[in-house]
């Protein structure tokens, strides 16, 4: 008989499935398991649909009685969107049901677990519970804060060069390394540039397909394409407000972008957030907050280096995508990131958790700022 942590990494799986797609919800998956065979699965479906757990249940049917369910997240004790699955799991006759982690959720938080417990269901918690919490980091910070979880992406070479000198940034990675950089896009809510590199590369910010992906496609939870813009300068032929894509994008200007400028971009059909100016420029604390305000879970941060500088210095940034290409460019121009900086090198922001993947020729360093991670529910 295969032991609880195998059908839970099972369950782990499904749980990838959903990423990009659920938002404000976590992304869940579920398997049922009866005398060692499976019986039912699913993964969360968009906002409004059905859970992992409902999903699971209705495929096993009958079967589902005196079988173990494998959850990654704590089943919802609450009424939301849709009904409780703890009572779902109940009137289901389900024998025991293993828990990844639980659900930080004031509204559930242990709560969940307590409800199946009572019922007289015995629960197990703990199996996969890293990779589980990993897979959730963006919602846990979300659920905690109302705020989403910001990645910092960009692709440099060995002495911080994003382009050469001419300007030319086509290719700093290789198609390996890109590649792994539409899957990080593939599963994010928004995606943030500056007008300078819509400016200068006009680009799209689509999610493109990712070969072989085992994601459930993303229908209309593509990714929201924001713009910073603090005085409307984005090209009224730009790509971002074409008329297939204008529905998803949002420009976040100030007073500095006049009112007549404001209403020719709207005309396009993109979405214009009036923010408030810190020194100058959009706040970008007021428009992370609004993200958050609109129940975006994560943000990929696609910046220049002024950009990029400016979310770090106001410690904006939970974690950081770095894809590093073997080479020298030199010059004086385009730097990875642009702020003032620290008067000393121990006072450098360091990552936690670092690991390094090695893409091609190229190399993926991840890591976490641990204070810009800490967050209260106060």
């Amino acid at each position: 008989m295969p032991s609880g942590l195998f059908f839970m990494q099972k369950a782990l799986v499904l749980t990838d499935c959903a990423l990009g797609r659920t938002s404000p919800n976590p992304a869940v998956g579920a398997l049922l398991v009866r005398d060692g065979v499976i019986v039912g699965k699913g993964y969360t479906q968009p906002a409004g649909g059905p859970h992992a757990e409902v999903v699971a249940l209705a495929q096993a049917g009958e079967r589902a009685r005196g079988a173990a369910l494998y959850v990654t997240l704590e089943p919802c004790c609450h009424h939301g969107r849709t009904p409780p699955c703890t009572q779902a799991i109940i009137e289901a006759g389900v024998a025991e049901v293993h828990i990844a982690t639980l659900d930080p959720n004031p509204l559930v938080d242990g709560q969940g677990q307590r409800e199946l417990e009572a019922a007289g269901i015995p629960t197990i918690l703990g199996e996969g519970r890293d990779q589980a919490a990993a897979l959730n980091e963006a919602f846990f910070k979300y659920i905690l804060c109302r705020r989403p979880f910001v990645t910092a992406k960009w692709a440099m070479t060995l002495d911080g060069k994003m382009a050469a000198q001419s300007g030319d940034a086509r290719w700093v990675t290789g198609e390996i390394a890109r590649a792994r950089a539409h899957e990080l896009r593939d599963v994010v809510d928004a995606v943030v540039v500056g007008v300078g590199t819509v400016i200068a590369d006009d680009p799209q910010l689509t999610a493109r397909p990712v070969e072989r992906s085992r994601r459930a496609p993303r229908g209309t939870a593509r990714p929201l394409r924001v713009v910073v813009d603090s005085e409307g300068r984005i090209p009224l032929r730009a790509r971002l407000l074409g008329p297939d894509l204008a529905s998803g994008t949002l420009v976040a200007v100030t007073e500095r972008a006049s009112t007549e400028t404001r209403e020719r971009i709207a005309a396009t059909g993109a979405e214009v957030a009036l923010l408030p100016q810190r020194e100058g420029r959009v706040d970008l604390d007021a428009l992370v907050a609004l993200l958050g305000e609109r129940g975006l879970v994560s943000v990929l941060l696609e910046a220049g280096p002024t950009l990029l500088g400016a979310f770090f210095a106001g410690h904006l940034v939970d974690k950081v995508w770095a894809f590093v290409a073997p080479k020298v460019v030199g010059g004086n121009r385009a730097p990875a990131a642009t702020w003032a900086g620290m008067a000393k090198m121990s006072e450098a922001l360091g990552l936690e958790r670092v690991r390094l993947e090695q893409l091609g020729e190229d190399f993926l360093v991840e890591g976490y700022l641990p204070e810009m991670r800490a967050c209260s529910r106060a």
